[in-house]
């Protein structure tokens, strides 16, 4: 078990990781930030607990700030630089992590057809 498996996020992240790996081949295992992270093809997907962020997740711009201005989530800003296609999710939740991770697979694969 690695480090970011020991948290709640960590743990709900790569159960949900697996169930996505097994259901389609295109995602994939890789690292980002010197960490372990989702991949579509060559497109990043997710990560979790990157500086306690719960999953992070690709999405298009647009959809980021609706979940934002619903409360969902909120801006990833790694070293204060906020990426407009990044949603941080600190809450583990089942549910709702399961349908974010869903939508952005459909993103990253439309952005790895690009």
């Amino acid at each position: 078990m690695t480090a970011d498996e020991t948290t709640p996020a960590g743990r709900l992240f790569w159960q949900l990781a697996t169930e996505l790996m097994r259901e389609d081949p295109s995602v994939v295992e890789g690292t980002i930030m010197n960490g372990r992270c989702l991949r579509v093809a060559d497109e990043f997907l997710a990560l979790v607990d990157y500086k306690g962020s719960g999953l992070v997740v690709k999405l298009p711009a647009a959809r980021v700030a609706e979940l934002i201005e619903a409360g969902v989530g909120q801006p990833f800003a790694p070293a204060k630089k906020v990426f407009k296609e990044w949603l941080a999710v600190p809450a583990p939740d089942r549910r709702r992590w399961h349908g974010l991770l869903r939508e952005g697979v459909t993103f990253a694969r439309s952005a790895a057809r690009r």
